[in-house]
């Protein structure tokens, strides 16, 4: 059998599998996910044995150690694995909740019903955990999962497949509600996203080149994110000492994230006050600075920065800023450079914050707070399948509700159109 035809064939289990899942009950699901959760932790051994080939592999291929790192699976990391499906099974089931209902002058009622959107096929990279906290909020949504992993966890998931499919089993759910490809090769991928009438939405997570592969070649609707170029306008109405906090959480915290921020925007009236102190203390954490010609007169131990740079997103301990004239200039920097990721501003004038929330077009707009909250668990989603910045359909972090779609219901007692 040919790789199209082995894919064909998995999205065909999966649509029967969304199919039995349409009877599954709120609390037949969550059971299936604590079980799931449980038998993780009992087949940790397993795991890390499988996993240890993908790491061998890994080293063998000389990947970066931050590659590797995100690979690997200890007695930790699985045991976070099950605390995820744990997490999932107890937040509210969306599937099936009626809203706006409202009766015609004909009696009938019309409202609007949360139903599952199908099948939904996930294409992502390293890490193994993505199999298990996809599956879980697509079962917990009603959905069928896809899942198509990167080839350098090959062994990882196929094995975590195997158990989360054996408790589906158990349940009485149609296996094919979690189906996994788990053919190596690119091409697996191509033949994916063309199976219109099999998967009905695909989320693409990893590097901007698989996104942009995913999103060029697909026959199917993508939710997906290019990248995270954030940025915080530190305004000159601004506490310094909470915007301080706030920009080196957002670059030092955790800089390998799509929230991380990579341009500090400054405003020319606290610029002389402020970035001495501010930068010396990123420099402390490891950050390399890149500013404008402004930015290095007030700090020489700055680097030159290009126009390109402001386009780049590090995912690393580098940090771009530059010093406006005030909040019109920021925001003309944003909407020129950013990718409507994730944006915010530090201030305590009210006026300005309403402005910036009003004008900037970004999945998730802060006042005095750091982009690195732009997060489903942050937000009280309970968790994500990951964060768009498309408008249509989700945006920002994308919880059980974005993994739904509405369809009308009409209540009528004989109503006919005349």
């Amino acid at each position: 059998m040919n790789i199209k035809d082995l894919v064909s064939r998995k999205a065909i289990e999966a649509k029967a599998g969304a199919r039995d899942l349409l009877k599954a009950r709120p609390g037949v699901k969550s059971d299936l996910l604590l079980k799931m959760a449980g038998a993780l932790e009992a087949a940790a051994g397993k795991l890390m044995a499988e996993n240890a080939k993908d790491v061998e592999a890994a080293k063998k291929k000389i990947l970066s150690g931050a590659l590797i790192d995100r690979l690997t699976l200890d007695e930790k990391r699985v045991k976070e694995m099950a605390c995820g499906l744990r997490e999932v099974a107890a937040l509210p089931d969306p599937v099936g909740e009626i809203t706006g209902v409202r009766q015609r002058p004909n009696g009938m009622s019309v409202g609007r019903m949360r139903v599952p959107i199908g099948v939904i096929g996930i294409i992502y990279e390293s890490r193994p955990n993505v199999t298990a906290d996809a599956t879980a909020l697509c079962l917990k949504s009603g959905n069928a999962v896809l899942l198509r992993g990167g080839s350098e966890a090959i062994n990882s998931n196929r094995a975590i497949v195997e158990i989360l499919r054996a408790e589906a089993k158990k349940a009485g759910i149609n296996e094919g509600a979690i189906s996994f490809i788990d053919i190596p090769d690119r091409e697996a991928i191509l033949e994916m996203v063309k199976l219109e009438g099999l998967v009905d939405v695909v989320i693409p997570r990893g590097g901007e080149g698989l996104i942009r592969t995913v999103t060029e070649n697909s026959r199917i609707p993508v939710l997906k994110h290019y990248k995270g170029v954030c940025h915080i306008f530190v305004d000159r109405d601004a506490d310094l000492i909470m915007a301080e906090e706030l920009c080196i959480n957002a670059k030092a915290q955790r800089p390998g994230t799509c929230n991380a921020m990579e341009t500090m925007l400054v405003d020319e009236q606290i610029a002389e006050g402020f970035l001495p102190k501010v930068l010396a203390a990123m420099e402390k954490k490891g950050v390399a600075i890149k500013g404008d010609q402004r930015t290095r007169a007030i700090y020489p131990k700055a680097d030159e920065l290009s126009e390109d740079d402001y386009y780049k997103e590090y995912l690393d301990l580098i940090l771009n800023v530059r010093v406006v004239a005030g909040i019109d200039e920021a925001m003309d920097h944003i909407a020129k450079y950013g990718s409507a990721h994730s944006d915010a501003i530090v201030t305590m004038n009210y006026d300005k914050a309403m402005r910036f929330l009003r004008e900037v077009d970004s999945s998730a707009v802060l006042i005095n707070a750091s982009t690195r909250l732009n997060d489903g668990g942050q937000f009280g989603l309970g968790a994500e399948i990951g964060i768009s910045t498309d408008k249509i359909h989700a945006r920002g972090p994308m919880g059980l509700e974005e993994l739904t779609c509405a369809k009308f219901v009409v209540l009528g007692s004989g109503q006919i159109r005349q």
